[in-house]
């Protein structure tokens, strides 16, 4: 059973930078196919995809967060993390990792809350 959990602060000030770490048990993150993604849910929103790292390595990013996001994965760990640069509150939603398989995304963390605020 493959299992995400997500970790990082609650809570962010404005401009700096939030980082967060998902943590995958269960399987490894450089399994041939797979792609572990970033995805949040604001307020009254729906889901945004941020973005994703391949088992390969291989990096993806949301044009529109192109220039705010870093994902990086450490296989020895067997985590990858998602840092977002500049936060405004406007960043404020929950926070979850997933594995995509194909065309399903078939393992979800938990998710986790962070607010920006001052």
């Amino acid at each position: 059973q493959v299992q995400l959990q997500e970790s990082g602060p609650g809570l962010v000030k404005p401009s700096q930078t939030l980082s967060l770490t998902c943590t995958v048990s269960g399987g490894s993150i450089t399994t041939n196919y797979y792609y572990w993604s970033w995805i949040r849910q604001a307020p009254g929103k729906g889901l945004e995809w941020m973005g994703a790292i391949a088992y390969s390595g291989s990096l993806y990013d949301s044009p529109s967060l192109k220039s705010r996001t870093s994902i990086s994965r450490d296989t020895a760990k067997n985590q990858f993390t998602l840092q977002l640069s500049s936060v405004t509150p406007e960043d404020t939603a929950k926070y979850y990792c997933a594995r995509r398989a194909y065309e399903e995304y078939d393992y979800w963390g938990q998710g986790t809350q962070v607010t920006v605020s001052s």
